[in-house]
């Protein structure tokens, strides 16, 4: 059985690199406008057996559960690889075999992206992950069986993600996807955004927000 696992964070602490750009309650609508339009490419998918959501944050608790996805609850969120490692394995002991674990802040995703990855033929163990635009990020990350190394979330982590595999013996497959890649971190981000995600909630608000006016911004 294969699952989708999408671990949220309160957006109220999300996308700090955008703090000079952004006011908190503007990174609130931009974190929530992404989440909306990876629900609505998720909610088209075929081919999981399963999508989780993995957060404390209620208001997306209760968006999840409206769209008729599982929740796994945290009292508490150590690290976006903490909360990711921990739902694996509860789906690894209810006998799921493949977990495919995707950020919330990919506003171009579609979910053929998804039913494409998660349908690749792989034979345990084994990994398949998909880059950031940039190249270092991992914006996507299948592992069969889902506990087979741990996360390592953050700066430079498809190398470590890579690395980690390694040590388990095991070659990443790595898949390149152009819509997948690009997340929102970086005022540049925007910037590819308002050029390519015309039909999207997050393009609505950024186009709202009128950042190509504001003062220092350098595109």
């Amino acid at each position: 059985m294969k699952a989708l696992l999408i671990p949220v964070k309160d957006p109220a602490t999300a996308k700090s690199r955008l703090a000079g750009l952004l006011s908190p309650e503007e990174r609130v609508r931009l974190a929530w406008a992404m989440f909306e339009d990876v629900s609505r490419a998720v909610s088209a998918t075929t081919r999981p057996d399963l999508v989780v959501l993995v957060s404390s944050f209620e208001r997306a608790i209760e968006h999840a559960r409206s769209l008729g996805w599982e929740v796994l609850v945290e009292h508490s969120q150590q690290s976006e690889s903490a909360s990711v490692d921990w739902a694996s394995r509860m789906l690894a002991e209810r006998g799921f075999d493949t977990v495919m674990r995707l950020p919330a802040d990919l506003p171009l995703i579609e979910a053929r992206d998804v039913d494409e990855l998660i349908s690749i033929e792989l034979r345990a163990p084994a990994a398949v992950l998909v880059p950031s635009r940039e190249g270092t990020g991992t914006n996507a990350i299948i592992r069969m069986p889902p506990d087979l190394f741990p996360s390592r979330f953050g700066q430079n982590s498809l190398a470590l993600h890579k690395r980690e595999a390694a040590l388990v013996g095991v070659v990443c497959l790595v898949v390149n996807n152009e819509r997948i890649a690009l997340d929102i971190d970086e005022p540049s981000d925007l910037k590819l955004l308002l050029q390519l995600g015309v039909s999207t909630k997050t393009h609505s608000i950024v186009e709202s927000l009128r950042i190509e006016e504001r003062s220092g911004l350098s595109w």
